[in-house]
């Protein structure tokens, strides 16, 4: 029963570091920060929830069914790369073409994104692509495929330390998301735009970068 147990703290372990870089949970706080501008503090930590439970939902399905999915409609994960990073590409453009965009949370049209608004974009685009993307689908991918075993013991203990991992990672996009305005309040006003101009264009570049490997491994350059 020892050997299980290292196995599950060593595939949580390895869950994480896997999942760290792919959901990015503090440069993604940063890009989606200026959503939630115009909510007060209860209502912003109602949308945050909803958009844990949203990457949560769509990482756990993802383990379990991801592949059937995909086979059902005939997708491959190079395929979601390259449409989660044009998605991705559009939303950086959109923060760095619109001026007040690094000022107040707009929706294109230079007025404030109301509530319901969001509602609508607590989905698509804040869940996926920009928290939990094509990037993650396919590390959920490998290691679910890595967790596989005929030790029915073996695999449960596996899938519990996935699922682990990814809850510890949902638990530090929830903290994130919901106190990076208080981060931010320390560089100041003029800092907080700087660093809204630079996480838009980082945002234009991650677009481009998974759009590109996307492409890449549908002509096998």
């Amino acid at each position: 029963m020892s050997d299980y147990y290292h196995s599950l703290i060593h595939f949580v372990f390895i869950g994480i570091i896997a999942l760290f870089p792919v959901v990015n949970p503090i440069g993604s706080a940063l890009i989606v920060n200026h959503y939630f501008t115009s909510l007060s503090r209860p209502e912003k930590r109602k949308a945050v929830m909803k958009i844990t439970i949203y990457a949560f939902l769509l990482c756990t399905i993802t383990v379990f069914a991801g592949h059937w999915i995909l086979e059902l409609f005939g997708i491959t994960i190079p395929v979601i790369q390259v449409a989660g990073g044009i998605m991705i590409c559009k939303t950086g453009w959109e923060f760095l073409s619109d001026k007040k965009s690094s000022e107040k949370n707009t929706d294109g049209t230079g007025k404030p994104t109301t509530k319901d608004d969001l509602d609508d974009q607590l989905f698509f685009p804040i869940t996926f692509p920009i928290t939990t993307g094509a990037g993650t689908m396919a590390v959920l991918f490998t290691l679910s495929a890595h967790s596989a075993t005929n030790d029915f013991k073996e695999y449960l203990f596996n899938t519990a330390a996935l699922m682990l991992s990814i809850i510890l990672i949902c638990s530090m996009v929830y903290f994130l998301y919901l106190n990076t305005q208080t981060l931010l309040r320390y560089v100041g006003s003029n800092g907080e735009r700087i660093i809204n101009r630079i996480i838009a264009f980082l945002t234009f570049c991650v677009g481009l970068q998974i759009a590109v490997t996307g492409i890449k491994a549908l002509t096998k350059i």
